[in-house]
């Protein structure tokens, strides 16, 4: 490969369009504003003349026929690929970077524009889902979504991320040693870090600090998700938010005279993804997807671990970032930035666009210190699919497109376990549970993922008045064994003993 096909970052912009604006803007038309706002941040407006490609993440808060193709008739531009995503997933925005970045690699694109943005706060909050005249018209988009869902975990609603992560956390807090109430403090330094960078920031959405007792402590104000969530421990997906990132070819970037100081590399990348759902997999705290991608990353960076300066970790949840930490090898008590951003309660969570934000914050701090290596881990699903990309001022060690991931991938998923037992009967050890709570806080019912006496997976219900379910929040559940049964008339398998 030409070393002038190595792919950068020549331009990159966002918006956070907040409460109190007088005229929201419909998703589509924040992507056009900050795509507009990338093209100038290059300071070469005919960088327009080499867009052959336009990567668009996918819409959840409004919908379009054809979204990549009305933003390319309004930015003037005929690119001769225009994508958008079927589903929003959270590794997406560095999923498609590490795309673009091999296609320009292999002579495939000159230049790729890559764009998200969502605007469900004013939807559902301004609007009241009545949205003004002067936004365009609702349409069905021109794809069809792949996202589905089994029955299996439907009966459960294993669908709520924020379920099927607290479970992942009852599971690292038990193999971390920790105790209900260690474990609680600790998620609350965690998440007090992510809320601090957040509150500094004039694209956070959340510029309030809350410290580690404000996240964790049930108040009407924070009140409980799942067990051991509060809603300051979760994303926040009610936001207006947009990005749009400009990544070429060192050619073109010469050609448009783009001063090299304000090139930012794309050094390593790599997309991996975990056994699908989480009761298939070995264990509920791991991610092999990350480890094998941060090393490969690494790797192909030509770098170090110890060579990143910062880092952003996708914090959907707790969960996340602590299972991201272990597989990477960072130390809890590690002095460096996890988040550049502050994470996805407190800086916004545009459902898949994230880590666009995460990307274009990197951008900026490189630009502003060349000195900088930046790591962003993206993840998608529940724990599902994670893509990570490393940035920097030099170009990668490896050439993109030269590595072939699917030896490794498939190691991955060949140690998915068996189907889950859908009617069990008998004695199941919990590998990780968690609490539905209403509106007021009350708890509504448990959901147990465990191991049955045979080995096999299945997973189970909780049911009972709110105050059975007080020892379930202080005592650890993860490790012990309940007796469980099929209920016909619920098409369910129900706990019926906790001893």
């Amino acid at each position: 490969m030409k070393k002038k096909n190595n792919p950068i970052i020549i331009g990159a912009a966002q918006y956070t369009q907040h409460k109190n604006e007088s005229h929201p803007l419909d998703p589509l038309s924040l992507m056009v504003k900050t795509s507009q706002d990338a093209i100038e941040n290059t300071q070469n407006k005919n960088v327009v003349d080499f867009i052959d490609a336009v990567y668009v993440l996918n819409i959840t808060s409004w919908s379009y026929e054809d979204a990549p193709g009305e933003l390319s008739r309004q930015l003037n531009i005929n690119p001769k690929k225009k994508v958008i995503l079927p589903d929003p997933m959270g590794q997406s925005p560095q999923m498609l970077v590490n795309q673009a970045a091999k296609a320009i690699s292999d002579g495939e694109h000159r230049c790729v524009l890559i764009t998200g943005g969502e605007a469900l706060y004013s939807i559902k909050k301004t609007f009241k889902d009545k949205p003004p005249q002067y936004w365009p018209e609702y349409k069905d988009a021109n794809y069809k979504r792949e996202f589905k869902i089994l029955e299996f975990d439907m009966k459960y609603g294993l669908y709520w991320a924020s379920l099927s992560y607290a479970i992942l956390e009852t599971a690292l807090r038990a193999s971390s040693g920790h105790t209900v109430e260690e474990h609680r403090k600790y998620m609350g330094k965690l998440f007090e870090r992510f809320s601090k960078v957040a509150s500094k920031s004039p694209f956070s959405w959340t510029q309030e600090f809350y410290n580690a007792e404000e996240i964790t402590t049930p108040t009407p104000e924070n009140r409980r998700i799942t067990y051991p969530y509060t809603k300051r421990m979760c994303a926040n997906n009610l936001v207006d938010q947009a990005g749009s990132i400009l990544i070429a070819s060192e050619e073109v970037a010469e050609i448009l005279g783009i001063n090299n100081k304000n090139w930012v590399y794309i050094m390593g990348g790599a997309d991996f993804r975990n056994v699908n759902e989480i009761y298939r997999r070995p264990r509920l705290d791991e991610s092999p997807a990350i480890r094998e991608g941060s090393h490969l990353a690494l790797e192909q960076a030509g770098l170090t671990l110890n060579d990143i300066d910062k880092f952003d970790l996708y914090s959907c949840f707790p969960s996340i970032v602590e299972i991201t930490m272990n597989e990477i090898g960072i130390n809890k008590d590690d002095t460096r930035d996890l988040t550049i951003t502050g994470g996805l309660p407190y800086y916004g969570a545009p459902l898949s666009g994230y880590s666009l934000l995460a990307i274009i914050n990197t951008f900026d701090l490189i630009r502003a210190d060349p000195s900088l290596k930046v790591m962003v881990v993206a993840n998608g699903g529940f724990n599902t699919k994670q893509s990570i990309g490393i940035y920097g001022s030099k170009p990668p060690n490896i050439p993109w497109g030269t590595r072939n991931d699917l030896e490794i991938q498939n190691s991955i998923l060949e140690k998915e376990l068996p189907e889950p037992v859908e009617k069990a009967n008998g004695r199941l050890t919990v590998n990780g549970y968690s609490i539905f709570y209403d509106r007021l806080g009350e708890p509504k019912r448990g959901v147990i993922i465990g191991t049955l006496e045979d080995g096999n997976r299945t997973i189970a219900l909780i049911k009972g008045e709110p105050e059975s379910f007080s020892n379930l929040e202080t005592e650890e559940l993860v490790g012990r064994t309940v007796l469980v049964r099929y209920d016909p008339k619920e098409d369910r398998n129900i706990v019926v003993s906790l001893d």
